[in-house]
C-alpha cells in the first residue's frame, strides 16, 4: 500500500536527494499543458485520470521506471496521484509514496533561514533577520528581530515621534516577550511569521508590505488584525485607492524595533508605492525593486488598469525611468557592505532556481549586485530600453490579485485563493541582453 507524505515531508525528502541521502522519481500526473506551466524540478509527466485504464507497459515505457524504483506521485489535489499510486502498487510497485494535497500543498512550503549580517559592535542593539521563503513560487518575506534597550519601548504607542531629529514611529512591545519584531511581506500563511518570531521569543509589534504585490495574495492585513497590531503600506499607496485601513509610512519615516531603526526608502518603479526598508545600517529589504541577479518588472501595475501606458513619464516606460532613479539614486547609494535582501528568486517552469538553493538564505550585497548585475552598469535610457524591449510573462491571475491585495475584490473561499496564485513568481526582470524580464 502506497504511503501519503505531506508536502513539507516530500521538501524534507528532496532535500536528501540534493544531498545524496535518498533516491526517487516524481511522477506528476497532470494534464500536459499544466505540468509544462509549472512543477516540481525534475519531475517526469505521466497523465492519470482516475477509473481510466491504466497500461504499466506503457507507463514504463513513457517514464523508464521499474518496480525496483522508489516513485512519488504529485498531482493537482492529491486525488488522482493517490489513485495512481494504487495502480501502481497493484502492478507490483512495492516503494510508492504519494505527495498530500498535491501542488496545492506544495506552493504552501516554506523554509526558514537566518540572513547573514556584518558584524556590529557589541554596543548596538542585537538584531537578526529572518528570510521566509515560499519553495514553490520564490516568494521572500522577512521578520526582524530587534533587541530590547530597558524600558525602551515598553508600553510605547505607535506614533509618529516629533522629535526635531528624526522622523521615528516607536513600535510597542506587544506581549512582553523579551524581544521585539516586525514582520514584511507576509503570504496568506502568516503564521510562518508568527512561527520565526516564537523560535526567536520576539513578539511581532507591526506588519508591513514593500508595496501591493502583483504575484501572490498578501496576508499582511490579516496578520496584523489577527495579532492587534499595525499594518503599514508605503505612504504612496493611497493613490493606488486601496480599500482596506493601513498605516502609511512615508519616505525616510523610521520604525524604532527594539533599538533597531527599520526606515522607509521610497524606491518606485516596480510599483509607484514600492518602497525598500533599510535594517540599521546593516541590510536592506528591497521588495521587488532590487533582486540578487536582476531588477524588477515595470508594466503590472499599468497593464492591471491602474495606470496609462502611453506617455514618456508614465506606463511601463516611464516607470523603468523611475525604477532606474531608484537603484541608482538610492539602494546603490547605500555602502558596498549592506546586505540586499530581495522579494523573490526565481522559480522556472520547470522548478528549477538556477543558482539558488532553497531552504538557504538568498542575498547579495549592495557592493556585489553594483558589480555583478549587468543591466545595472546601463545609462538611462538603454536602461529603460531594455526593461520594456520585451514584455515577459505575467503572474498568472495577476489583475485578480492586484485587487485583491488592494481591497476591492477578494477571494470567496480557501480553494479560489489557492487557485488565484498558484504557479511560481514572475516579478523580475530578465538579466540577460535578450529579454526584458522573467515576470
Amino acid at each position: 500500500m502506497a504511503e501519503t507524505i505531506s508536502a513539507d515531508e516530500f521538501r524534507d525528502r528532496i532535500d536528501a536527494r540534493r544531498r545524496g541521502e535518498r533516491e526517487f522519481t516524481v511522477v506528476d500526473t497532470r494534464p500536459e499543458e499544466s505540468f509544462a506551466g509549472w512543477r516540481v524540478a525534475d519531475a517526469v509527466h505521466y497523465f492519470y485520470k482516475p477509473f481510466h485504464e491504466f497500461d504499466v507497459d506503457d507507463f514504463e515505457r513513457e517514464t523508464g521506471l521499474s518496480p525496483d524504483d522508489t516513485v512519488v506521485t504529485i498531482c493537482a489535489k492529491g486525488k488522482a496521484s493517490d489513485d495512481f499510486a494504487a495502480e501502481l502498487d497493484a502492478a507490483g510497485y512495492d516503494d510508492v509514496v504519494v505527495v498530500e494535497d498535491g501542488m496545492r500543498g506544495w506552493s504552501a512550503v516554506y523554509d526558514r533561514t537566518p540572513v547573514p549580517l556584518p558584524a556590529t559592535p557589541h554596543s548596538a542593539p542585537p538584531l537578526d533577520i529572518v528570510q521566509v521563503q515560499r519553495r514553490a513560487k520564490g516568494c521572500l518575506g522577512y521578520l526582524v528581530v530587534g533587541g530590547r534597550e530597558a524600558g525602551a519601548a515598553d508600553n510605547a504607542d505607535h506614533v509618529l515621534a516629533n522629535s526635531s531629529d528624526s522622523d521615528r514611529v516607536a513600535v510597542a512591545n506587544s506581549d512582553g516577550s523579551p524581544r521585539i519584531a516586525v514582520a514584511i511581506d507576509v503570504s496568506r500563511h502568516g503564521d510562518e511569521w508568527v512561527a520565526a518570531a516564537a523560535e526567536r521569543d520576539a513578539s511581532i509589534a507591526a506588519v508591513l508590505d514593500t508595496h501591493v504585490h502583483a504575484d501572490h495574495l498578501s496576508g499582511g492585513r490579516a496578520l496584523a488584525d489577527e495579532l492587534g497590531v499595525p499594518y503599514y503600506l508605503p505612504a504612496a499607496a493611497a493613490e493606488r485607492d486601496v480599500a482596506h485601513a493601513f498605516e502609511p509610512i512615508g519616505r525616510n519615516e523610521t520604525l524604532d524595533v527594539g533599538g533597531v531603526d527599520l526606515k522607509a526608502l521610497a524606491t518606485p518603479g516596480h510599483t509607484d508605492d514600492g518602497a525598500s526598508y533599510l535594517v540599521g545600517d546593516a541590510a536592506v529589504l528591497t521588495g521587488d525593486t532590487l533582486f540578487t541577479d536582476s531588477v524588477g518588472r515595470t508594466e503590472l501595475q499599468f497593464s492591471a488598469g491602474s495606470g496609462d501606458e502611453g506617455g514618456s513619464n508614465t506606463g511601463a516606460a516611464g516607470a523603468a525611468r523611475r525604477l532606474y532613479d531608484s537603484l541608482h539614486g538610492t539602494l546603490l547609494a547605500e555602502p558596498d557592505g549592506v546586505v540586499v535582501c530581495p522579494g523573490h528568486f526565481a522559480v522556472a517552469n520547470d522548478g528549477t532556481t538556477g543558482d539558488v538553493v532553497p531552504g538557504e538564505p538568498v542575498f547579495t550585497t549592495v557592493g556585489d549586485a553594483r558589480r555583478g548585475i549587468g543591466i545595472l552598469d546601463l545609462d538611462r535610457e538603454d536602461f529603460v530600453e531594455r526593461i520594456t524591449r520585451t514584455l515577459p510573462e505575467k503572474p498568472p491571475n495577476y489583475e485578480s490579485v492586484i485587487a485583491a491585495n488592494r481591497g476591492v475584490e477578494s477571494p470567496p473561499d480557501e480553494t479560489a485563493a489557492i487557485e488565484l496564485e498558484l504557479g511560481p513568481n514572475r516579478c523580475a526582470a530578465e538579466p540577460d541582453a535578450g529579454s526584458a524580464a522573467d515576470d
